[in-house]
């Protein structure tokens, strides 16, 4: 060929430079010794916006297609032509010998995709899904008749030779023909089944191809290969395009139907099957290599549902054979009736069949004896067994079935929900929560969905705690009629023994280790793993665990249990307290995360919770769990009243302080950690009484004999002093607070004295100190919480990427706040969301775009979410840096007029203060340093201020007006005058 464009473009044999140019020669190529006008050209060749002066960018286009492919390109009056007979351009070559019936021919001319070089253009759009679509026809015809050819030469693969008809292969997955190294036709036969399937999983809905694929596997005895393929097919194209199988698929089933002996009894689909795709392709690999498999797993979970859909699924051609025992009788008329004989053995000697063995857990016993003698004596049997119990006999590999998880639970949930009520809309987060709440297990979501056909959405949410009555359709079996009947028919299978503890498990919340169990219910490790073996309990690492529908089933009044229960983890968490402050710190957070559940379990249901609440309180506060930590205490208030039982003085006065009273002579004269400053956490008082207490608390504590103890009273009074009181010397305090808490290994105590050191730092402006010292907080803040709590990795992100802009590093501030946002959308956290927008906003404005920073700031102050009026205030104050500022900077000045916090008022009257007149902009620069409680600040911006009033007003004028503001009582009442004067 001379011109070629199935594929890249080529002229002569060689390819061309420059896209445009490639773009021309291909849209003349396809018009080949025909004129196209230049003003078609132009259309084609810059169909968005043609060029400024079009003709002359045509015209030097033509020129180095000329020089890049001379003797092609004539020119015309009226345009250009490709001066090229039409069959030395691959594309009518390939026409032509379709039309002529030679594939081998046409096909052979295909190099890549048709018009490869113009694919972004819309005039090659049409021509090349024709081409394209062309080449699919005559592939498939190419394939026909290659296939026929290999079966008349091959007489063996016929269309009614069936796998049964030779001898069995010895695997299960084991296929009736392989390709030999003859390149006879059975390698053929392999080579167009290999190349049929990498065809329809290019083109799933391509019915032609399907059909050929399903006559190639049908030609190598592999009818159910191609059955298996006609279902899919048939269910995509009714799912995609809502048609039924065309003549040539479904003449291609009844060949795969035609003269094949039924080698089966498995039941036929009903319904779609969702979720059990990984389980399905583990199973199938063990029956691969394992003789038995049985499935094990809770009622309900889906073994008999998923065992069916593998043993379908796979090719086995001596048969496979469902034998139900749920209703049997014994196991092995089951077996007899199944197999339509009296001598099961003798009837699959000298065969490879699998057989289901489904239920067995009420027959275990018969059920494992006879499938160890059916093993023993044909050899070439495998067996699917399902029970919620193993048969426990040699070779058996175990395939837990487990509830599914929330993704494809909910997947299920939505599908069954629109089968039942077509017409409801549920989203994704609701669908999530249901399955939540019933554990994930299949039959339990199916019986959920199939209400929704008779009650609201709403109404099945409020119902979720009496899952046990949900009931199945008329044809379900009584035991899968109901949850509750499930968990009937293996309650009915344990000893008293066993109900006994598994009513005692129900005490335990978040599972629990053998230790809690033998202390609180006395069950011994036969009886816990019997109930495992059962399916009723499971094994996670070092953790005993139970389905809520379990435990809701079992649940029973169990009083004595409920206080052991108590006792053991009033126990835990008072050995846990001290280690808190360690080294093995993080190791203790660990124990108390995963008993959280048993944890809050016990402080609900202890006769003495104050006792517990005491030795919780540290974990909360270094997992910054501060709302739990005043709705616990305000809860234990609520049971045990306002009158402290005798030696809970400290843990009721504690509670009392978390609750807003003021503290009693018990908290402030004990060293518990939790006392310290508890006031300071519940903001009790004015900020001078959270000061004096504080100052109180340190002297008493000054000379304590404990290391932690005095660190922590010299970083309560630290932090107090910054906050409340007179700013300056709380570095002097919180410096040796952090090496204390270093010498004893408190990572907490570390990020709480380096994340006050380095607000103090940037209280004084000196923003490159303070990036070095909140860098280590993150890190430790990361060891010590997740993204779910206040002091989490987020917060310092965008506390760095603040700090790094205004240090000047630009750069580091970017990438600190990438990783900030991307975590915040994660989160799905609004409140994050609006202050990491805010960090933006300020990183755009000081890199010159003003407009991105007003977009930022708008979107997050619009955004429907609490968050503190200091945030807003700060945000409000950016803006009036890129808008019109008197609005944004009267509404920062109204928040901060009930603030407490000086550095947060501080900040926000510099802010103000830019946009005022000289002598009002030194007043409140002198307010400012005041709160701040400093002489000299090291932040340039404030400098810049300062040196422009100072400009303006003489020294002596400047410092008058900065005395006068820093006197005046009320600052932000009075900045709000200059803004409302017109």
């Amino acid at each position: 060929m001379r011109v070629g464009i199935l594929g890249p473009l080529q002229v002569a044999g060689c390819a061309v430079g420059g896209a445009r140019v490639r773009a021309l020669l291909v849209r003349l190529a396809l018009d080949p010794g025909r004129v196209v006008t230049t003003d078609r050209l132009i259309d084609d060749l810059w169909p968005g916006e043609a060029p400024a002066h079009p003709m002359a960018a045509l015209q030097s286009l033509v020129s180095r297609a000329r020089r890049e492919a001379p003797g092609v390109i004539s020119s015309h009056p009226a345009g250009y032509v490709l001066d090229v007979p039409p069959g030395e351009v691959d594309a009518w070559a390939f026409e032509r010998l379709v039309r002529a019936g030679d594939m081998h021919r046409a096909l052979a001319l295909w190099r890549g995709p048709a018009l490869a070089d113009a694919a972004d253009l819309p005039f090659a759009t049409a021509p090349a899904a024709r081409l394209e679509e062309l080449r699919l026809t005559a592939l498939a015809t190419r394939i026909a008749a290659d296939l026929s050819a290999t079966i008349t030469t091959d007489p063996t693969a016929t269309p009614g030779a069936t796998a049964a008809d030779g001898p069995a292969p010895a695997s299960i997955a084991a296929t009736a023909d392989h390709p030999d190294d003859s390149g006879g036709p059975a390698a053929r036969g392999a080579g167009l089944v290999a190349e049929l399937e990498g065809l329809v999983a290019a083109h799933p809905l391509r019915e032609p191809f399907h059909a050929l694929l399903m006559r190639a596997l049908t030609t190598q005895g592999r009818r159910a290969e191609a059955l298996t393929l006609f279902e899919r097919i048939k269910a995509a194209l009714a799912e995609e395009l809502g048609v039924d199988p065309g003549p040539e698929l479904r003449e291609a089933h009844l060949e795969a139907l035609r003269d094949a002996e039924p080698k089966s009894n498995l039941p036929a689909r009903l319904t779609s099957f969702v979720g059990r795709s990984e389980d399905m392709s583990r199973l199938k690999g063990r029956l691969g290599g394992a003789r038995l498999v049985t499935l094990v797993g809770p009622g309900g979970a889906g073994k008999t549902r998923l065992a069916v859909e593998v043993a379908a699924g796979l090719h086995v051609p001596d048969g496979v054979w469902l034998v139900e025992l749920a209703t049997a009788t014994g196991v092995r008329a089951a077996l007899e009736g199944a197999l339509k004989t009296t001598d099961p053995v003798r009837a699959l000697r000298g065969t490879a069949p699998l057989i289901v063995l489904d239920n067995c857990e009420h027959v275990i016993e018969e059920a494992a004896t006879t499938a160890r003698t059916l093993l023993s004596e044909v050899a070439g049997l495998r067996i699917l067994a399902t029970s919620r119990e193993p048969l426990d006999i040699p070779g058996e590999t175990l395939h837990h079935v487990l509830p599914l998880p929330e993704g494809k639970a909910a997947e299920l949930f939505a599908e069954r929900a629109a089968a039942a009520r077509p017409d409801l809309r549920i989203e994704p987060e609701e669908a999530a929560r249901i399955c939540r709440e019933l554990d994930g297990i299949p039959l339990a979501i199916e019986l959920a969905a199939a209400r929704l056909r008779t009650m609201p959405l709403s109404v099945l949410m409020r119902q979720l705690g009496d899952r046990l009555a949900f009931r199945g359709g008329r044809t379900a079996e009584p035991r899968h009629r109901t949850m509750r009947a499930v968990i009937d028919w293996s309650w009915n299978l344990l000893s008293d023994h066993e109900r006994e503890l598994l009513r005692g498990l129900t005490v335990f919340s978040g599972g629990a280790t053998y230790e809690a169990i033998s202390q609180v219910c006395g069950g011994d490790l036969d009886l816990l793993s019997s109930l495992v073996d059962k399916s009723l309990i499971a094994v996670s690492g070092d953790r005993y665990t139970m389905l809520e529908t379990i435990r809701q089933y079992a649940a029973a009044d169990l009083p004595e249990l409920r206080q052991a229960h108590a006792r053991y983890y009033t126990e835990l968490a008072e050995t846990a307290d001290p280690h808190l402050r360690t080294g093995e710190q993080l190791k203790w957070l660990a124990v108390l995360d995963a008993e959280r559940g048993n944890l809050d379990a016990a402080l609900r249901h202890s006769d003495d919770p104050l006792r517990l609440v005491l030795p919780r309180l540290w974990s909360w506060i270094i997992r910054g769990r501060h709302r739990e930590i005043n709705e616990q205490a305000a809860s234990v208030l609520r049971r045990v009243g306002d009158t402290p039982p005798a030696g809970r003085e400290l843990a009721h006065g504690i509670c009392r302080v978390l609750a807003g009273f003021a503290p009693t002579e018990a908290v402030l004269e004990s060293d518990h950690p939790a006392a310290l400053n508890s006031w300071a956490l519940a903001g009790v008082g004015t900020p001078a009484d959270v000061v004096s207490l504080t100052e109180r608390q340190s002297g008493r504590l000054r000379d304590h004999p404990d290391l932690w103890t005095r660190s922590a009273a010299l970083l309560a009074t630290g932090i107090v002093r910054f906050e409340y009181g007179a700013v300056t010397g709380a570095e002097d305090l919180l410096e040796p607070a952090v090496d204390g808490f270093r010498a004893v290994g408190d990572r907490w105590g570390q990020w709480a004295g380096l994340f006050w050191l380095s607000l103090v730092a940037e209280n004084h402006g000196d923003f490159a100190t303070a990036v070095a010292l909140a860098e280590e907080p993150e890190r430790l803040a990361t060891e010590l919480s997740g993204l779910d709590t206040p002091l989490g990795p987020m917060t310092f992100l965008i506390r760095v990427g603040q700090l790094k802009g205004r240090a000047g590093d630009h750069a580091g501030a970017a990438r600190a706040l990438e990783q900030a946002w991307e975590s915040a959308v994660r989160s799905d956290d609004q409140a994050i969301v609006a202050r990491v927008m805010h960090a933006r906003a300020e990183l755009a404005r000081r890199t010159g775009r003003p407009d991105e920073a007003a977009r930022l700031l708008e979107a997050a102050l619009a955004l429907d979410v609490e968050v503190s009026a200091q945030l807003r205030a700060y945000m409000n104050v950016e803006l009036a840096r890129v808008r019109e500022p008197r609005e944004p900077l009267r509404r920062a000045l109204e928040l901060m007029a009930t603030c407490s916090d000086r550095t947060a008022r501080a900040t926000v009257l510099e802010g103000v203060a830019e946009h005022l007149e000289p002598e009002a902009a030194a007043e409140l620069l002198g307010a400012a340093r005041a709160l701040r409680g400093i002489g000299e600040s090291a932040d340039p911006h404030v400098n810049e201020l300062e040196a422009r009033c100072r400009a303006a007003l003489g020294e002596h004028g400047y410092r008058e007006a900065s005395a006068r503001g820093a006197s005046i009582p009320s600052p932000e009442r009075y900045a709000l005058r200059p803004l409302s004067s017109p």
